[in-house]
Parts: C-alpha cells; structure tokens; sequence
C-alpha cells in the first residue's frame, strides 16, 4: 500500500508538471504568445525544454487544427492515460479500453482545472504585490479570456473585483462534478 501512494504521488507531480507544461504551452499558444527563446519571455525558456521531448515527435503525427496544437493537447493527454494505466497496474485493477480512455479524459479535465486555480491565485497575489511585473501582466493575459465573461455580467463595484473569485467558486463546482462522474464511472 506505501508503494502505490508513493507511485501515485510521484505520478501525480509528473502529470502535473509535464501535462501542465503541455496544456500550458498550447493555450499560450492559442493565444499567439511567443515562445521561441530570442523572444524574451521567460516562461518559453522552461517549457519548450520541458516538452519537446514529447511535443516534437508528435507534431509529425499530428497535425494542428486552426491555432490548436493538438500535439500538445495529445501529449498532455497520454502523460495522463500513463499515470491512469500505472495506478491501474499497481492496483491490479486496469480499467477496461473505453474506462481507461474515459477516466484518462476526466484526469486531464480535472488538471486543466488545478492549473486554473494555480494561475488565479498567482495572479490575484500578483496584483497585489507585484503589480505591473511581467509575470502578473502575462497571468492577467492568460487568465483575461476565462474572466471578461464574468467581468461584464457582475455590476461593478470599483476596484474591486470579484471575477477570480467567482471563477474560482465555479471551477471547485466543476472539481465536484468531475469528481463525482469519476467514482460513478469507476
């Protein structure tokens, strides 16, 4: 039983760096950020090294769609199906093709939801401390698309701004929901 938590703690912290990397790297992407070391930015300098490995290879394969890297998306995608089938193996419980492909979908969801509360948090303590840095301006970017929606509904009420806040309130339901499909799937 020790083995399968620490199997399943260390599968957990590459899933989350490595398929984060990966989902990060294609929404910075999407949102035509530049990523190539000359650029200047720094989160490139870190997360191209850190997946292309994985991505490059895949890119051969896969081709994007519109401003989508799929390579990417794939690849977050099988770090996490590997996690789900290890976990499995270790149990003695695999799951079914279908339930393997399925729970490794859940898994990815509820990691993009994990990396959104990072990034929110960050950047709410960002804005506090350390307002107008880089960092902050580039989370602000990031985050912008997922909180203008729920900017222009809440009546405004000066400087305050409770946008994250309720992002985050509906990202813990989704963390719910998601988590509750998953036991009944299981």
């Amino acid at each position: 039983m020790m083995l399968l938590e620490i199997a399943n703690l260390l599968s957990e912290i590459a899933i989350t760096v490595i398929g984060g990397a990966c989902l990060l790297r294609c929404y910075l992407q999407y949102l035509k950020f530049n990523l190539s070391p000359h650029s200047g930015n720094p989160i490139g300098l870190y997360l191209m090294p850190l997946t292309n490995w994985l991505i490059m290879p895949l890119r051969k394969l896969i081709p994007s769609v519109g401003r989508i890297d799929s390579a990417c998306l794939i690849g977050a995608y099988l770090v996490v199906l590997a996690k789900v089938l290890l976990i499995g193996l270790l149990l003695g419980n695999i799951p079914s093709i279908g339930g393997l492909i399925i729970v490794s979908g859940l898994e990815l969801i509820g990691l993009v939801l994990s990396i959104l509360v990072v990034l929110i948090i960050a950047n709410v303590v960002l804005s506090w401390v350390g307002r107008g840095s880089p960092t902050q301006y580039m989370l602000s970017e990031i985050l912008n698309p997922l909180l203008a929606p729920i900017k222009r509904i809440l009546p405004s009420m000066g400087p305050l701004d409770l946008s994250p806040l309720i992002l985050l309130v509906a990202i813990q339901i989704a963390q719910i929901v998601l988590s509750n499909i998953a036991r009944a799937l299981l």
